[in-house]
């Protein structure tokens, strides 16, 4: 894996900067002190911030992203702040199996590292609003990217409304996305969830994971077909949540998002 190719230099050159702390060596204490709040957006605007995390817990950099991610969202209610925390299954080898892990995550990593223009894939990665991407941990340039997208008016809209019915959920949407390469994605999503790490990295750790993304779904904009999905055996209403969202399968932008809470 390109992943496991780069991952010395790319440790090197992080520690280097501060954005990244090897197990047992000093972390700064700034980054990890500083508020994740994103000052109020001009009410006028009524913009959003879609923050993907690539993660695994077989990776020993990836719970303070974790962390980070699920601060900002905890300190900004209220505000239009999408978590997807996608589990990656590269790590999957290097001896502990995540849980979480999907193949079709790490394929959807690899199309940002196209779309961004990017020579490899690696995590912890956070893409804000499909359009940039920083280390999961890096606070600063993170909370930059989620105001600017609350400060802006979003391209498109999105609304989204779920029936269940036995073990099959229901989803019914409307969007007004009529670009080339215009697409909806709908992202059931598993609130939180805690691991006891056995193996790898993260061996003898509990790391505490939010907004997991369980299933993803692409489907037409103009579409007039409810999507079915067949829900997870430990699906629970009151600890998940489904998000949508108007992504550009051309370049990744994201042009609208929205929620449902069951």
């Amino acid at each position: 894996m390109k992943r496991e190719i780069t991952k010395a230099a790319m440790i090197l050159s992080l520690l280097i900067f501060g954005i990244l702390s090897l197990p047992g060596s000093p972390v700064s204490n700034s980054l990890f002190a500083a508020s994740r709040q994103v000052p109020s957006p001009d009410p006028q605007y009524k913009g959003f911030a879609v923050i993907e995390l690539f993660t695994s817990e077989g990776c020993s950099s990836c719970p303070a992203a974790d962390e980070l991610v699920a601060d900002i969202q905890k300190e900004n209610p209220g505000k239009q702040i999408y978590v997807l925390a996608f589990h990656v299954d590269y790590w999957d080898r290097q001896g502990w199996k995540d849980r979480f892990s999907n193949h079709e995550f790490t394929e959807r990593q690899r199309l940002y590292s196209s779309w961004l223009n990017l020579e490899t894939i690696y995590t912890p990665q956070v893409v804000v609003n499909g359009s940039a991407e920083y280390v999961g941990s890096d606070a600063p340039h993170i909370l930059k990217a989620v105001s600017s997208g609350l400060g802006h008016d979003p391209a498109n809209t999105l609304t989204v409304d779920c029936g269940i019915a036995g073990k099959k959920l229901t989803i019914n949407y409307q969007s007004t996305a009529t670009e080339k390469g215009d697409e909806v994605l709908l992202a059931l999503v598993q609130r939180s969830a805690t691991t006891d790490v056995k193996g790898g990295e993260n061996t003898g750790r509990n790391l505490t994971h939010v907004q997991i993304v369980r299933r993803l779904v692409h489907a037409k904009p103009d579409s007039k077909k409810a999507v079915t999905l067949d829900l997870p055996p430990d699906f629970d209403p009151k600890d998940w949540q489904l998000v949508g969202l108007v992504q550009n399968s051309l370049n990744g932008h994201i042009s609208a998002a929205t929620k449902f809470d069951f």
